[in-house]
């Protein structure tokens, strides 16, 4: 049993806010220091950045007017902590505490998954899915939805899953109508992975990022669960350096087109 929501939910736009800030600090610095906090809903967004990078408000206003239409923004821009800056100045070293397990992805969660993806194409409104194969349950919950294509492609096609949608009623979602904040839906970005910080909106030097990737790329490659600790300050993980750890991370992240890339869907 798995949930997943879409890009436009609004705790995965407050997810691509952040992302696209970080993004924004890698364009600025090869290896910026950030941590991006946001809480978005009611027409206000709120967004916190401890980081060494300078953005100024207008370069905050064009992302967030982009991903979230006009809203009011209040942005507060502090230093990064000194001492957690100095863990990195002379090598790349743990930036955090954490735990991590990655885990191999279910052919449940890639389905829902594959699904979720298919009706983004056709209802780019927030919306939020689950299925429970165990019960033989497909439970879809789409604002603003097309019948026409739920019509089609779901209640009229011959299936042993039972489809729900909108059991309610048709609904209205998004930031006006709810509020969103970052890393509130990491069980939609993760499936059974597990961390003990968040993924969206820092940088590579810490490990709630790196080493969240890092554990579930493993899990996937070896099809076993991956189970990792490590303490601000270490130098190496899973008997890698955390140099090797923070580069597997950064290609991944380069491959799918950055870190707003990866806050639209998480790690599957």
């Amino acid at each position: 049993m798995i949930e997943k929501v879409n890009p436009m939910h609004p705790d995965k736009i407050a997810d691509r806010i952040a992302g696209a800030i970080v993004d924004l600090a890698y364009k600025k610095e090869e290896k910026p220091k950030i941590a991006v906090e946001v809480l978005i809903g009611h027409h206000r967004c709120f967004i916190i950045a401890e980081t060494n990078v300078y953005i100024n408000y207008d370069e905050v206003k064009k992302i967030v007017n982009r991903i979230a239409g006009e809203v009011t923004i209040t942005y507060l821009k502090v230093p990064q902590d000194e001492h957690l800056a100095d863990n990195q100045k002379k090598e790349i070293r743990c930036g955090d505490n954490g735990i991590f397990k990655g885990v191999p992805l279910t052919e449940e969660q890639k389905t829902l998954s594959e699904i979720a993806k298919e009706i983004y194409k056709h209802n780019t409104s927030d919306g939020k899915y689950i299925l429970d194969i165990t019960n033989k349950k497909l439970i879809i919950c789409q604002s603003n939805a097309n019948k026409e294509y739920f019509k089609n492609e779901f209640l009229n096609s011959a299936t042993d899953i039972k489809v729900i949608i909108n059991p309610l009623g048709d609904w209205t979602g998004g930031i006006n109508v709810d509020t969103g904040a970052t890393n509130r839906k990491l069980g939609s970005d993760m499936a059974d992975s597990i961390t003990g910080g968040g993924l969206h909106g820092k940088d590579l030097s810490k490990a709630d990022v790196s080493v969240n990737i890092y554990a579930f790329l493993k899990a996937q490659e070896t099809g076993k669960e991956v189970k990792l600790s490590c303490a601000i300050g270490d130098k190496k993980i899973d008997g890698k350096p955390y140099s090797e750890i923070v580069k597997i991370a950064k290609e991944y992240i380069d491959k799918i087109g950055g870190f707003e890339k990866l806050a639209e869907w998480g790690l599957y």
